[in-house]
C-alpha cells in the first residue's frame, strides 16, 4: 500500500484506528389515511383439496393373476383393482376405498394360498421322487 492510499484511508492518524460514530437515522412515518375508493373490501378463499392416496393394488393383483393364480382369487383380485381404479378416475373416493380393501384382502389369500400351494406341491413332488427311487 502507498503512502497517499493509506492516508486517504486512514485520516490524518494513520497509527491509529478510526474512530466510529453513532450514526442516529430519523424514521418518518407516513399516515396513508382512509382508501380512496368507498367500495367494501372483499376477500378471496380458495379451496385446494387434498390429494387422498387410494391405493387401487393394480400391479400387485396383476402379479397374483399370473403368477399365483391358485382359485382364480389373483383374477378376482384383479377384477375389483381395476374397478378401485374406474372409481378414482370418476371422484368416487369412498367407493374406491372400499374396492382398494377388498382388492387388498383377495390379493393378501391368493399370496398366502399360492406361497403354500406352491410348497406343497414342491413337497409333493420331491417326496413322489424319493419314494420312486426306493
Amino acid at each position: 500500500m502507498n503512502r497517499t492510499f493509506q492516508t486517504f484511508v486512514s485520516g490524518t492518524r494513520a497509527g491509529v484506528p478510526p474512530t466510529y460514530e453513532m450514526l442516529k437515522e430519523e424514521h418518518g412515518v407516513s399516515v396513508l389515511g382512509e382508501p380512496q375508493s368507498s367500495a367494501p373490501l372483499t376477500t378471496t378463499v380458495i379451496n385446494i383439496p387434498t390429494e387422498i392416496s387410494v391405493p387401487d393394488h393394480v400391479v400387485w393383483s396383476l402379479f397374483n393373476t399370473i403368477f399365483m393364480n391358485w382359485c382364480c382369487l389373483g383374477f378376482v383380485a384383479y377384477a375389483y383393482s381395476v374397478k378401485s381404479r374406474d372409481r378414482k378416475m370418476v371422484g368416487d373416493m369412498t367407493g374406491a376405498q372400499s374396492y382398494a380393501s377388498t382388492a387388498k384382502c383377495l390379493n393378501i389369500w391368493a399370496l398366502v394360498l399360492g406361497i403354500i400351494l406352491n410348497i406343497g406341491f414342491i413337497v409333493g413332488v420331491v417326496c413322489m421322487i424319493i419314494f420312486l427311487q426306493v
